[in-house]
């Protein structure tokens, strides 16, 4: 096969309508590419935000989608998919293969001797990771603004989209959680514009590099770095590294906008290939946010004399929308048409979401699953509920938060709520003793605070002690990045009992 033609070469290569995309591999053994034409799409690992998002994005663009996932696939995804019209398989059977679909994508949590990623090797049908499919297809060619760090990325990118949404620039987008605004996760247009949450955690089995490698960043965004996914990365450094490959990819027309306040980013900002600015409350940055008035229902900033408000809550807020704005600003648009994207922000689910409130006793549901994102999260929280008795409810469920890596940094974090109730470590049995999180350590230091705690290892025993111990005027904050056995709903019904 010859050079590709100039409109490959610029990037002009998803040509899609109702029911067929063209499609571009990289081939192993040539230089160039090929071009294949798909109609149906199986998703292993479908009940993922971002492949659930995608799944339905296609679906609705007219194609054959398929997915599975283990038995349980919990809201807000599940619902999400079947208010979209995807059913998926429950478990994973080489049987949900049998139509042989044109193109499979296998999630990042697909590992080898799933009988799924088997068969599709076994019967050499065509393959790729999420994100591959997200830079052949679909962001090639366009203006790629890609939000990275390790707290905030769903926050920072639904903000970003929903502003250039607002001013009428119809981005195309890729968010890991469903912004209420956009009421979905994924959506492809014909837009210059693609706003992606850039996730450093790995492609695939097959491809172990970071997902947002595969981004083509023109402006990337980096919030914060710390360590996290102790699955996969042994250190900071091994995290610095992946992120410094990420760098190396801006253009030299592109734009790095980096949290001047982060100590861990400071060794990854003397690049000389892209233009950089820093964000942050330090007098030291380039963009910085002054006036800060935080408030029980939105938070209140200055950058450089222009004012900003935003209907949602605390500091880890605050930063997240002066990130927006820079880039927003670095894109053209004007302060008055990010005010009005900020003003009509409704927030992300399972970000601080107030679940219900039954007898005066607040269930506010929350993704975070590390220190820092807790600890951020209950101070907000003692902004939002000034004056009322906060608990907080933690799964260590993570691949981090599961290992011992932050049993001192947990203390820290759950002691700013006023009493605690830690669950069982989750996949107990995948860790040894001396590598796991210890609870009952976690408890004795938490109590050594001056704060009640708990190690209730069972959902029923959490609400068993939550419907004895709480009263009128508690918020009860439960963390999770699972579906922690549907605790808010049930909580809730129980209170009402």
């Amino acid at each position: 096969m010859g050079p590709p033609s100039p409109a490959t070469a610029t990037g002009v290569n998803a040509r899609s309508h109702r029911g067929v995309l063209a499609l571009i591999f990289a081939r192993p053994d040539k230089a160039w590419s090929v071009l294949t034409d798909f109609r149906s799409v199986h998703f292993i690992g479908i009940g993922g935000t971002a492949m659930a998002s995608v799944a339905v994005a296609l679906r609705e663009r007219g194609f054959d989608v398929t997915g599975s996932d283990q038995d349980v696939i919990y809201p807000p995804m599940s619902t999400f998919l079947a208010s979209r019209g995807i059913v998926p398989k429950a478990g994973y059977s080489e049987s949900n293969l049998s139509h042989k679909p044109d193109l499979v994508v296998i999630g990042n949590a697909i590992s080898r001797g799933n009988p799924e990623a088997e068969y599709v090797l076994e019967h050499r049908l065509r393959y790729c990771a999420l994100p591959e499919l997200l830079k052949e297809c679909f962001i090639r060619g366009k203006h790629s603004l890609v939000v990275t760090g390790t707290h905030g990325k769903t926050t920072t990118t639904s903000l970003l989209a929903w502003v250039f949404e607002h001013a009428g620039l119809n981005p195309s987008f890729l968010i890991g959680g469903i912004p209420s605004n956009l009421g979905q996760g994924a959506r492809f247009t014909d837009s210059p514009w693609f706003i992606l949450e850039g996730d450093e955690y790995d492609t695939a089995f097959f491809d172990k590099r970071s997902k947002f490698i595969h981004y083509l960043p023109e402006v990337a965004i980096v919030n914060n770095l710390e360590m996290d996914h102790a699955d996969i990365f042994g250190s900071l450094q091994d995290i610095q590294l992946s992120f410094r490959r990420l760098i190396h990819l801006i253009p030299r027309n592109g734009l790095l906008l980096a949290n001047g306040d982060e100590p861990n980013l400071a060794p990854l900002l003397g690049v000389s290939h892209c233009p950089v600015k820093r964000f942050g409350l330090a007098g030291s940055n380039d963009i910085r946010a002054t006036g800060i008035h935080l408030k029980a229902e939105s938070s209140e900033f200055q950058i450089a004399g222009s004012r900003f408000d935003l209907p949602m809550v605390g500091e880890l807020n605050v930063r997240n929308a002066l990130a927006v704005a820079a880039c927003a600003r670095h894109c053209g648009l004007t302060d008055a048409q990010i005010q009005a994207g900020f003003a009509t922000f409704r927030g992300v689910e399972r970000r601080m979401t107030t679940r219900g409130e039954v007898k005066g006793i607040a269930v506010v549901d929350d993704f975070g699953h590390h220190p820092t994102a807790i600890r951020e999260t209950l101070r907000a929280l003692r902004i939002r509920y000034p004056g009322r008795r906060l608990w907080a409810v933690f799964e260590p469920r993570s691949n981090t938060t599961r290992r011992n890596l932050f049993q001192h940094e947990l203390v820290d974090a759950l002691e700013r709520a006023d009493a605690v109730v830690v669950a069982e470590v989750a996949r107990l049995e995948q860790l040894s003793p001396a590598e796991r999180l210890n609870p009952e350590k976690l408890m004795e230091d938490l109590r050594l605070t001056g704060k009640p705690a708990a190690y209730l290892p069972t959902v029923d025993s959490i609400l068993d002690h939550l419907v004895t111990e709480t009263r009128s005027g508690d918020v009860v904050c439960i963390f999770s990045n699972g579906g922690f056995g549907n605790i808010h709903q049930r909580l809730l019904k129980r209170l009402e009992a």
